[in-house]
């Protein structure tokens, strides 16, 4: 493995983001990550606290003649999305990242990067070991879990922090400021089903759906991406009817805030329509290519030969999944009355696993609004639908938006730094996706709240991919906002 990256400029970050890379921080399995920050913070003789949610919160003082600016908080979080083409040989909980410098670009080899946050932590941990920066009180705080439940946002105790200004690093579009974000809630829906046996005369297929670029179930959501799951579905309904398809198990998709880009199934049909079903798998391929042609050109629907499954879902069931899920919202709800291009409302069907020791199949659902009315309209309507269906639904895991302040202190200050450093005032934009804003400013409202970062492309698929250029200039105007962070 090279580590070409850690020769990059601005080097302070790119070789910590290098360290990142090579420790395994996929979402549950932070305890190494954890252990590494907390000791390079005890390392540089700094104050360092572990708590129970699993956030490390560094402290490093003012620089002289800084004491009496406001406090800042430099905030990143320290996992990282597990997602790897099916081809790639890669255990995201032993194995380091791979990257390559591509052009103007960073990337990782057939898996996701972890510029996401790893970049926005590796900028905070360059400003605690800095001898060098100009700047008033600091805090790192590196939260736990941000990508599947914000737990350590969640469990982040109030006075535990001691700063006035939050400054999140964890957006994903240099030369962009954003001041609000949306919130979000999971729905679960879960179908209980009976196995029965394979009718005699069959034959067993695996029925794959592969090739989509998946992305973040938010950043990319109004994209026009085709979803495994919604995909597998169609398939498997029309197929169904016309060829008498059973369902034996199903696997797509495996992050809530993933866009999914597989799903998986071995599925039986009577020998009497198997080459029938071929003929219909490759029409649908057809169809379904040419409708997604400009967002999915290498979508695969395929199927293999395989060993007859031990039994089938029942036949009633299969029938109330596959409509439940054919009917189930995906995607962009609806758009932003207020700032044009943003999406304001959207749900992600992220995963659909059949269970064979409980024997039941689980779905779930990422919903995100900026609208908490919407929201739970959204939430409803999921409701709604799979209980029609038979299912046993639960709405958990809600976490609110983050609303935009446009009189911050803290965005006036850095539209004029952007301005004086590069000539121009930054975009002023919300995202719609749950940045830890929103939690964290409910626990501390007081916080002047501002989040931004480098430019990053596809995060949360193996196509993520940060540009070098941008990490020098949010490295730029993050050292030039602490050198004029106003007084208290």
């Amino acid at each position: 493995m090279s580590n070409e990256i850690s020769k990059l400029t601005p080097n302070e970050v790119w070789e910590n983001f290098y360290q990142l890379t090579r420790i395994p921080r996929p979402s549950h399995h932070e305890d190494q990550i954890r252990h590494f920050v907390a000791d390079f913070g005890r390392n540089l003789g700094l104050e360092t606290i572990q708590d129970e949610a699993g956030n490390v919160i560094i402290r490093k003082p003012a620089t002289s003649g800084m004491e009496k600016r406001k406090g800042v908080i430099l905030q990143g979080h320290l996992d990282m999305v597990p997602q790897k083409n099916s081809d790639k040989d890669h255990d995201f909980a032993k194995d380091p990242i791979e990257t390559i410098i591509d052009g103007d670009w960073v990337r990782a080899n057939g898996t996701t990067l972890g510029a996401d946050n790893g970049i926005g932590v590796a900028a905070a941990m360059a400003v605690l070991e800095s001898k060098e920066l100009v700047h008033g009180p600091v805090e790192a705080l590196f939260t736990a879990t941000e990508e599947t439940g914000m737990d350590g946002a969640n469990g982040l105790g109030k006075g535990m922090l001691k700063g006035d200004i939050l400054i999140n690093m964890d957006s994903e579009d240099e030369g962009e400021l954003y001041v609000g974000c949306a919130g979000g809630e999971d729905a679960n829906a879960k179908f209980n089903y009976t196995e029965v046996p394979v009718p005699a005369e069959s034959i067993a297929f695996k029925l794959n759906v592969t090739g989509l670029k998946g992305g973040h179930s938010g950043l990319d959501i109004n994209l026009g991406r085709g979803n495994a799951n919604k995909i597998f579905f169609r398939v498997l309904k029309e197929a169904y009817k016309v060829c008498g398809l059973r369902l034996a198990s199903i696997n797509g998709g495996n992050l809530r805030n993933a866009i999914p880009r597989e799903a998986f199934g071995i599925v039986t049909v009577p020998y009497a329509t198997a080459d029938k079903l071929v003929g219909l798998i490759a029409g649908l391929t057809t169809v379904i290519k040419r409708e997604l042609t400009a967002t999915e050109p290498t979508l695969k629907i395929e199927l293999a030969k395989t060993e007859m499954p031990s039994g089938l879902i029942d036949e009633a069931t299969q029938t109330r999944l596959t409509h439940a899920i054919v009917a189930c919202p995906n995607g962009a709800i609806r758009m932003s009355d207020s700032m044009p291009g943003l999406v304001e409302t959207s749900t992600n069907l992220a995963i659909v696993r059949s269970e064979p020791e409980t024997k039941s199949v689980n779905i779930a659902c990422l919903m995100r609004s900026s609208v908490d009315s919407a929201k739970a309209e959204l939430g409803s309507r999921m409701e709604s639908v799979f209980t029609l269906a038979g299912a046993e639904v639960k709405l958990t895991g809600g976490y609110p938006g983050w609303k935009p302040d446009m009189d911050s202190p803290i965005l006036k200050t850095m539209q004029q730094v952007y301005l004086t450093k590069f000539g121009r005032i930054p975009e002023i934009k919300a995202i719609h996706a749950g940045l830890e804003c929103g939690i964290l400013g409910g626990t501390y409202p007081r916080w002047d709240m501002i989040s931004f970062g480098p430019t990053i492309r596809f995060p949360h698929s193996p196509d993520e991919k940060v540009n070098i250029e941008s990490v020098g200039k949010f490295w730029e105007f993050l050292v030039e906002t602490l050198k004029n962070i106003p007084a208290r």
